[in-house]
């Protein structure tokens, strides 16, 4: 089994988990043995995350979407940021809030959980008043964990362990641009997602009466 970061190989981390015995499983209890806690942190596509959810729910898996109020690359209070909120939603998905430290103000957009964006060792962990915060104990144990940042899974792509159930239980990161997009270093694949944004944008600057000629 080639360990790319693509959408084939993603779904063999499903199907890994399966054959292991796994449930999928939210922040919403602590962890329980035969569990994975899915959790997608949404830096920078609203359309891969949407994606990665529409292809979850049709193998009927379940995971939590964590998304930035403070974005510079996407905006929650556009048209598109609140339809890719309902759209999570309707497909069954958790959502959380993936915040800028110190700043964690929850709405009725968000799950009582959070997750910090690029956090730093000192506060990673600590209990945020009003949320879960996915990095502090008992959701984050070390061994227990997994994060394909950078696309670079930091102890070896969990598959295999996953597939044998070596695990007690799991909370597995993945970022969706990493995935849906192309590419076989994280340049490149960065690379594919803004020729992609490219088209998109022209579309948005002609539909905003931009003359483009």
């Amino acid at each position: 089994m080639r360990c790319a970061f693509d959408l084939a190989h993603y779904c063999e981390l499903l199907d890994a988990a399966e054959s292991g015995g796994y449930r999928f499983a939210t922040f919403d209890a602590e962890p329980q043995p035969g569990e994975v806690m899915l959790r997608h942190d949404v830096d920078l596509s609203l359309e891969a995350a949407l994606e990665l959810a529409r292809l979850e729910r049709e193998r009927g898996v379940r995971a939590t979407y964590f998304l930035m109020t403070e974005s510079v690359f996407y905006n929650l209070n556009s048209e598109q940021g609140r339809e890719a909120l309902r759209e999570l939603r309707g497909l069954g998905h958790a959502v959380g809030l993936h915040a800028d430290h110190p700043r964690a103000s929850r709405d009725d957009r968000f799950d009582s959980v959070v997750a910090w964006h690029n956090p730093e060792p000192e506060y990673m962990s600590e209990p945020v008043s009003g949320f879960v915060n996915v990095m502090q104990p008992p959701w984050f144990t070390k061994g227990k964990y997994r994060s394909d940042s950078n696309q670079h899974w930091r102890e070896g792509c969990p598959h295999e362990d996953l597939r044998t159930g070596a695990f007690d239980w799991l909370q597995l990161l993945t970022h969706p641009e990493i995935w849906v997009y192309e590419g076989a270093t994280m340049r490149e694949t960065m690379s594919a997602m803004l020729e992609q944004k490219r088209d998109e944008w022209l579309e948005q600057l002609a539909n905003d009466r931009i003359d483009l000629t």
